[in-house]
C-alpha cells in the first residue's frame, strides 16, 4: 500500500550494475579528490549561474523514513551500520550528530521541518499523515497532510494544507497565506532543485494536485480521469523547480507560488517523469543504480511508488537529475523496516533473512551512488551532503529466536508475532466507562481526538472523556504488563506548547494522547473490554508517540565548511536546524525567520558569517538553552505535558479546581517561553543572516531567563 494513502499506519511507510573498485574510494575524504575532465556530466551542470558559499556547487539533501543509527536488539547491527558505504563516509568525511530529535508527531511534519526549519505551528500541517478538521457545524472531516505545497485542505476548508503562521503570538490566524517553498532561495541564486519523492516539493497524488498544477481541464487531470495508475508514474513523485535564468524547464510549466515573500514571478518547473525524462534522460527512461528502467508494478515508466523509493530508484533518478543540469536534489528513502520491492512481505523483524537482505540491498545502493558521485566530481570538496530520517520507531512483537541471535552470516532471527498492539479507544470506554461520547480520531499511538460538536475543552463531557481515558488500562498481549492507554495527555493549552495549535483552527484536536510504546490507538466495535485489544500479524514498526525510541534520530552533514568529526552526542539538535544550518553552509538565507538555530559547533571555523563567530560562546549557549525552551521534545515541553496529564486526570464533575490551575499556569508559562523565545531567536537569526552580532549582555540575560523558566516547570 502507497505509503501516502489515507491508512494512518500505511502513511508513515516509505525506505534498496557496477559496484565500486575499491573500498578505499568511498571511506576517505582524500578518495574524494575532484576529478578534472571537462566533460563530465557535473562539470556541463555546474554552471556559473548557481551561486553558493563556501565553494558548495551541488546539494545532496536525503531524508530517510525510519532509518535507525541505534540498534533495535542489541544482538543485532543498526540499520545503519548494516549501511557501511553510507555510514563510513558520513563518519569519515562529516559528523553524525546522534543527539537529534524529531518533531512530534510523525513523517509529513517531520520532512517539512527539517525542509523549512519551521515547527508544525508554523506550518499547519500538525498532525499527519492524515488529520481531522471540523466544519462550520462542528462536525468532523478528513484530510491528508501530503499534497503539493499549494494544494487547498479541500471544498469544506478552502486554507492551503500548508498555511503559514508569520508568528506564534499571532495563532490563532484567520489569515490564509502559503507556507513559503523551501526552493525558493535556491532558484532564486541560480540553481534548479530537484524532488524524488520529498513531502510536498512534487505531486504527490493525481487528484488535487493534477487539479492545482495542470487545472481541471487540462489534458494531464484527462489523463488522470481515464488512467489514474499510468497518471501516477508519469506526474506523481518526480519534480524540478528550475531557476529563472536556466533552460532546463523551458517545457514545464509556471512555478506559482502566490504568497512567496518578495514576490516570485517568471519561475518553471517540471511535473513528474513525463515531463523530466525528455530533459534529463532523452535516450530513454531513466535508469536506477542496477541498470534497470525506474518503473512502477505494471511497467509504466516513471514513478514507481512511494513503497519503491528504494536507494536504487531514488539514487538513480537523483543521480541522473544531478548530470543534467540540476543543482540541489532533495531525496526521499522508503523505510527498511518493511519489505519493498523486490522483497515482499509484512513489517520485518530486526535480523530477520529479508530484513538483513533489503539492507544489503540499501548498502549496495549507496556504494552504487557515491561511485557514481566520485565519477562525476561530486564530492564533499564541492557537495554539501545533509542525510537524516524522519522518525525513529518501535519494534512491537514477540522475543525474537533463537536466542541470542545476530542475523549475520545465517545466524537470523524469527519472530512468532509482529504486530503492534491495536486498540479499540471508543469500544473500550463504552464497555468499561459506558462513555459514548461521539469523536473523531486520527488513529495512531499519539491519537489525536476532535470532539463531534466542537465543543470547548472545559466542556463537562470533554473533562469527563479526559479523565475516563486516564483511567484506562490494558493487558499488553506481547509483554502481559498493564499498560496505559494514555502516558501522557495534551488539551488545545498544551497542545500550543506542543507547535499543535497552528493558524487554522479547524485544525486543532480537541485532545491529544501519547500511548505506550507498543500501543496502536484506533476505534471500533467490540464485544468486551479483551476484545477491544488485539494483535495481528503485519504492522509492527510504532511511531509518532513521546517515547524516546521513536523521538531520537540522527543527522548526519558532510562537505564544505563541516569538521569532520565523526559520531557526535554532545549537541542536541532537533530537524528545524537542519534548514538553517544548510542556509549559512551555502551562504543563503530564507525570508521568513525559521524556528531552528545554526549548528555552529559543527562548522569549519571560517565557514559561517562572521557576525555568527563574533561571540562563539555566547551563541552556543543561546542556542542550546533555546532548543530545551522551544523544541517539541526539549525539556520545556516533556515538562509541561506532564503538567498537563496530570491536570487533565484530575477532578471530578463537582469539583475541577486543580485543572483549572493547571491550566492557568501552562497558559503563563507558554506566554513567557514565547517571550524569551522569540528574543533568543532574533539573536542568533541576526547573527546568522543579517550581519548583527549577538549582543553578550543580552544574551547572558536570556540564558537566565530561559533556565529560570525550565526551573518552574517540575
Amino acid at each position: 500500500m502507497s505509503p501516502r494513502t489515507m491508512s494512518p499506519r500505511a502513511s508513515a511507510r516509505r525506505l534498496a550494475g557496477v559496484l565500486v573498485a575499491a573500498a578505499t574510494a568511498l571511506s576517505g575524504l582524500a578518495a574524494f579528490a575532484p576529478v578534472a575532465s571537462a566533460t563530465s556530466p557535473a562539470h556541463r551542470s555546474g554552471g556559473s549561474g548557481c551561486q553558493l558559499g563556501n565553494g558548495i556547487r551541488h546539494v545532496v539533501d536525503i531524508q530517510f523514513d525510519n532509518v535507525h543509527l541505534t540498534r533495535d536488539d542489541p544482538n543485532v547491527p543498526s540499520d545503519l551500520e548494516q549501511m557501511p558505504a553510507l555510514y563510513d563516509f558520513l563518519k569519515d568525511n562529516g559528523v553524525v550528530m546522534a543527539d537529534d530529535h524529531d518533531v512530534l508527531v510523525h513523517t509529513a511534519t517531520n520532512f517539512i521541518a527539517n525542509q523549512t526549519g519551521l515547527y508544525p505551528d508554523r506550518t499547519a500541517v500538525t498532525q499527519s499523515n492524515s488529520y481531522n478538521y471540523f466544519d462550520s457545524s462542528g462536525q468532523t472531516h478528513s484530510g491528508g497532510s501530503f499534497g503539493y505545497w499549494t494544494d487547498p485542505v479541500s471544498s469544506i476548508d478552502t486554507n492551503y494544507n500548508m498555511q503559514y503562521t508569520a508568528n506564534r503570538a499571532d495563532v490563532p490566524n484567520a489569515s490564509n497565506v502559503n507556507v513559503p517553498a523551501p526552493w525558493v532561495p535556491f532558484t532564486r541564486a541560480g540553481c534548479n532543485v530537484g524532488a524524488v519523492g520529498m513531502a510536498n516539493e512534487m505531486l504527490e497524488n493525481t487528484g488535487s494536485d493534477i487539479t492545482t498544477v495542470f487545472g481541471a481541464n487540462s489534458p494531464q487531470a484527462a489523463e488522470a480521469k481515464a488512467d489514474p495508475t499510468k497518471a501516477q508514474a508519469d506526474y506523481v513523485g518526480f519534480g524540478i523547480h528550475c531557476a529563472r535564468t536556466s533552460t532546463l524547464c523551458a517545457t514545464g510549466e509556471n512555478d506559482v507560488l502566490p504568497d512567496e515573500p518578495g514576490g516570485y514571478h517568471g519561475y518553471q518547473a517540471l511535473f513528474g517523469n513525463a515531463q523530466i525524462q525528455p530533459v534529463i534522460s532523452p535516450s530513454g527512461p531513466v535508469k536506477a543504480l542496477n541498470g534497470s528502467p525506474i518503473a512502477d508494478s505494471s511497467g509504466n515508466p516513471g514513478f514507481p511508488g512511494f513503497d519503491s523509493e528504494t536507494p536504487t530508484n531514488s539514487l538513480g533518478y537523483a543521480a541522473q537529475m544531478l548530470e543534467h543540469g540540476v543543482q540541489d536534489v532533495n531525496v526521499y528513502i522508503s523505510d527498511a523496516h518493511g519489505a519493498h520491492p523486490p522483497f515482499s512481505g509484512n513489517d520485518l523483524g530486526p535480523g530477520s533473512q529479508t530484513y538483513e537482505q533489503q539492507l544489503a540491498a540499501y548498502n549496495t545502493g549507496f556504494e552504487r551512488f557515491l561511485a557514481r558521485l566520485h565519477k562525476d566530481n561530486i564530492t564533499p570538496q564541492n557537495t554539501e551532503f545533509v542525510v537524516t530520517t524522519d522518525e525513529g520507531d518501535h519494534f512491537s512483537g514477540s522475543v525474537p529466536t533463537p536466542a541470542g541471535c545476530t542475523g549475520l552470516h545465517g545466524n537470523y532471527c524469527n519472530y512468532t508475532t509482529r504486530s503492534e498492539v491495536n486498540v479499540n479507544l471508543d469500544g473500550l470506554l463504552r464497555l468499561t466507562d459506558n462513555n459514548t461520547t461521539p469523536f473523531a480520531i486520527h488513529s495512531d499511538p499519539a491519537p489525536a481526538l476532535s470532539v463531534q460538536g466542537r465543543p470547548a475543552r472545559t466542556d463537562p463531557k470533554v473533562r469527563q472523556l479526559e479523565r475516563n481515558i486516564g483511567r484506562l488500562t490494558i493487558t499488553n498481549p506481547l509483554t502481559g504488563a498493564r499498560d496505559k492507554v494514555a502516558y501522557q495527555m495534551a488539551d488545545p493549552v498544551e497542545e500550543k506548547i506542543l507547535h499543535f495549535v497552528s493558524s487554522d483552527p479547524a485544525r486543532t484536536p480537541t485532545m491529544t494522547l501519547f500511548s505506550g510504546e507498543d500501543e496502536y490507538i484506533g476505534s471500533g466495535s467490540c464485544n468486551s473490554p479483551a476484545d477491544c485489544v488485539y494483535t495481528v500479524n503485519g504492522y509492527a514498526w510504532n511511531h509518532g508517540g513521546s517515547w524516546p525510541d521513536m523521538q531520537d534520530i540522527w543527522s548526519a552533514y558532510v562537505g564544505p565548511g563541516i569538521s569532520a568529526r565523526g559520531v557526535d552526542d554532545s549537541v542536541w539538535t532537533d530537524q528545524t536546524d537542519m534548514r538553517p544550518t544548510l542556509m549559512a553552509l551555502t551562504g543563503l538565507r530564507d525570508d521568513y525567520p525559521v524556528d531552528g538555530r545554526v549548528l555552529v559547533e559543527i562548522a569549519a571555523p571560517n565557514a559561517l558569517p562572521r557576525s555568527l563567530r563574533a561571540h562563539y560562546q555566547a551563541v552556543v549557549e543561546l542556542g542550546q538553552v533555546y532548543k530545551q525552551i522551544l523544541g517539541s521534545t526539549g525539556q520545556f515541553a516533556e515538562d509541561t505535558l506532564a503538567m498537563s496529564t496530570r491536570g487533565l486526570e484530575s477532578g471530578n464533575a463537582g469539583h475541577d479546581l486543580r485543572y483549572a490551575i493547571t491550566e492557568a499556569a501552562l497558559n503563563r508559562l507558554d506566554a513567557r517561553r514565547d517571550r524569551i523565545a522569540g528574543q533568543i531567536s532574533s539573536q542568533l537569526l541576526g547573527a546568522a543572516f543579517h550581519g548583527t552580532p549577538v549582543n553578550q549582555r543580552r544574551a547572558s540575560s536570556l540564558v537566565t531567563q530561559a533556565k529560570l523558566l525550565l526551573a518552574l516547570t517540575p
